[in-house]
């Protein structure tokens, strides 16, 4: 089946549904990141660091991948970048126009899937910002690949993903507060379902996602040529029964090297 179909529309209808991840941000938060006071997120609770940005982003090439919504991209061309948002949704990309239009800010949209960025050069941007995204990728090697490609020698990837501990408790289960382990990592939504139930849960209209190992998340940015320079984890803010044993997000802040030492 494609999966990447799947997803772009389970988006679209989360945006209907007004879920958090598609909420834009107000016009108080623009006019305050004119100001040069922002802060933006790429897991679920805390914000990124302001010292994992340069001290100025005017004029910095930034790539929001798999970032639509009207959070990220708007925040920063507010605060002065050149701003590029790609994301598989329309809907989502909406978010971002809309707010753009009422806000009076310049920043580029394109429709596509993370792990193909053949649309950009080699070497286009400056930052990459990647939120919690990579759960709808099968392969995030490739994804790894296609941004160290795109960004330039000494360019900054900020991204954030999933713990793979959360993957391995049944989510119904979790979300009632019973922390019952049932999965293997990796694995994807779809590898649990009995053949029946397969079609049911696609016609529901649900996100297809895939649990990936920190080998892969971790290693993957090595191996394609990243130097990690931050970390930090994050949580659901407690409302979850798991935050009170783990957290269950992460981000890292990498430098692309091209084999030079940092």
């Amino acid at each position: 089946m494609d999966t990447t179909q799947q997803n772009s529309s389970a988006w679209d209808k989360k945006v209907e549904e007004g879920s958090r991840y598609t909420q834009s941000v107000s016009r108080d938060v623009i006019e305050k990141s004119k100001a040069g006071d922002w802060e933006i997120t790429v897991t679920t609770e805390k914000s990124v660091p302001r010292n994992w940005f340069p001290d100025s982003m005017t004029g910095l090439k930034i790539l929001c991948l798999a970032s639509g919504g009207g959070q990220q991209a708007p925040v920063l061309a507010a605060a002065g970048a050149e701003v590029t948002v790609m994301d598989l949704s329309p809907k989502q990309l909406e978010q971002d126009e809309k707010v753009a239009e009422r806000d009076g800010l310049i920043l580029k949209t394109v429709q596509g899937d993370m792990s193909d960025l053949s649309e950009f050069e080699d070497e286009q941007f400056d930052m990459i910002v990647n939120p919690v995204s990579n759960l709808f990728v099968k392969d995030i090697h490739v994804v790894w690949r296609e941004v160290s490609r795109v960004l330039k020698h000494k360019g900054i990837l900020i991204a954030g993903f999933t713990n793979p501990l959360l993957w391995i408790f049944d989510d119904n289960q979790e979300r009632k507060g019973i922390l019952d382990v049932k999965h293997s990592i990796p694995s994807s939504t779809l590898d649990y379902l009995a053949e029946a139930e397969v079609q049911e849960y696609i016609d529901s209209g649900q996100t297809i996602e895939y649990a990936h190992t920190l080998e892969d998340q971790i290693q993957g940015q090595m191996d394609a040529g990243f130097v990690l320079t931050g970390f930090y984890e994050d949580d659901f803010g407690g409302t979850r029964i798991i935050d009170k044993h783990i957290k269950t997000f992460m981000a890292t802040r990498a430098m692309k090297l091209n084999g030079e030492a940092l």
